[in-house]
């Protein structure tokens, strides 16, 4: 006998239209202690909430009367073609959400035709990630204080066929996260950190806290500083993207360490609060690096309109994290995939009705943001 709450998740999951109404199902779904860990920020959450919409404030310029019959979503991401200017961002943990965890994310993701972000703090190991079939793949990497633990994990990614290496530069200490301190956050015991399995660095032990945050200060390197970016190209062939970058300045000093590229992300706005919107941030960290490298953004990206607001502003892509780990949630690899697929549509749309055939197309006179100077309009 099928319950009455198993028919209206059903139905609930079937007349989804947008990746929002997946976190709505999710928290329903979901124990509390790992809801609000996928889903909460930093301290006030102003970020959290600004990372969405400060995408509302920025406004299209559409130009009509183009032929819009035949629209190429594609695009290159460090000499890969992917199908969409959009991938998916390194979430730790997730089997949390669903039993297949990131196994389900990789099969989707790859079907997608996109690139998927391993997180080092994730539930299936790069090898597992591997074994699922062909697709591109990046590893997140967070610099341990014992650096053996780093090479083992980078040469590991290397073999198992990952293509680049995103490190993360944002997290000396772990931001508060209040809501994490009152569930006294902790990777279920069933659970480990399969990456670190081997090593005894896979558990998390309980706290008065966040276990998480305990973790965190124990193990990783709090002296992390950009002589370490060049000491990571010493070990790995791979391109190095740097994970967490908000201002002109660092662009700079990532393109003078040899980065392959930028991530302009605040961490889901899970580390410092009242950092800027990461789409308020995009622009200034476009502008320094002068085209040498190519800038990514994570953040608040939660429909097609949001992305081409991104490239607009010169990204060359966007990653998600959230809306993967609620549809993972959900209804596992099919909700990725929707998720995924969902995205692409809503991006092709926005492309058609701005008059872009092409990614290059994609211009900043397609869009008005707060910052600007007022138009002038000609007389006629």
């Amino acid at each position: 006998m099928v319950s009455r709450s198993t028919v209206l998740l059903f139905h609930k999951m079937e007349s989804i239209t947008n990746v929002m109404e997946y976190e709505t199902i999710a928290k329903e779904k979901l124990p509390k202690m790992i809801y609000d860990y996928y889903a909460s920020g930093a301290e006030d959450q102003w970020t959290l909430q600004e990372n969405r919409n400060a995408f509302s404030r920025i406004l299209f310029r559409p130009r009509i009367l183009v032929d819009v019959r035949s629209i190429d979503t594609t695009t290159s991401v460090l000499g890969f073609k992917v199908s969409m200017p959009i991938m998916v961002a390194p979430t730790a943990m997730q089997k949390m959400a669903h039993s297949e965890g990131e196994y389900a994310t990789a099969r989707a993701t790859s079907a997608a035709g996109t690139i998927m972000t391993l997180s080092s703090w994730a539930t299936s190991s790069v090898e597992e990630v591997a074994s699922t079939g062909p697709g591109i793949r990046f590893f997140q990497l967070y610099v341990y204080k014992d650096r053996n633990v780093v090479r083992q994990l980078v040469k590991r990614a290397e073999r198992a066929g990952f293509k680049a290496i995103a490190l993360t530069v944002d997290t000396p200490r772990l931001g508060r996260r209040e809501a994490d301190i009152k569930n006294r956050f902790v990777l279920p015991p069933h659970l480990t950190l399969k990456n670190f399995e081997g090593l005894d660095l896979g558990k998390m032990d309980k706290t008065y806290d966040s276990g998480l945050a305990s973790y965190v200060a124990g193990q990783v390197d709090q002296s992390l500083s950009w002589k370490d970016v060049k000491w990571l190209q010493t070990i790995t062939h791979l391109p190095i993207l740097l994970k967490g970058v908000l201002t002109a300045e660092d662009a700079r000093l990532a393109v003078e360490s040899g980065a392959a590229g930028i991530i302009v992300s605040n961490h889901g706005a899970r580390q410092l609060d009242y950092a800027p919107a990461t789409v308020m941030a995009l622009e200034e960290v476009v502008k320094a690096v002068q085209g040498r490298i190519p800038v990514f953004l994570d953040g608040g990206i939660r429909r097609g309109t949001d992305v081409f607001k991104a490239l607009a502003l010169g990204a060359s892509g966007v990653f998600i994290g959230r809306p993967v780990v609620f549809s993972l949630a959900v209804d596992g690899e099919a909700g990725v995939r929707k998720v995924l697929q969902m995205l692409q549509d809503e991006f092709e749309l926005t492309m058609a009705l701005s008059g872009c055939r092409s990614i290059k197309e994609i211009t900043r006179s397609h869009i008005t943001a707060p910052w600007d100077s007022p138009r002038i309009t000609p007389r006629l």
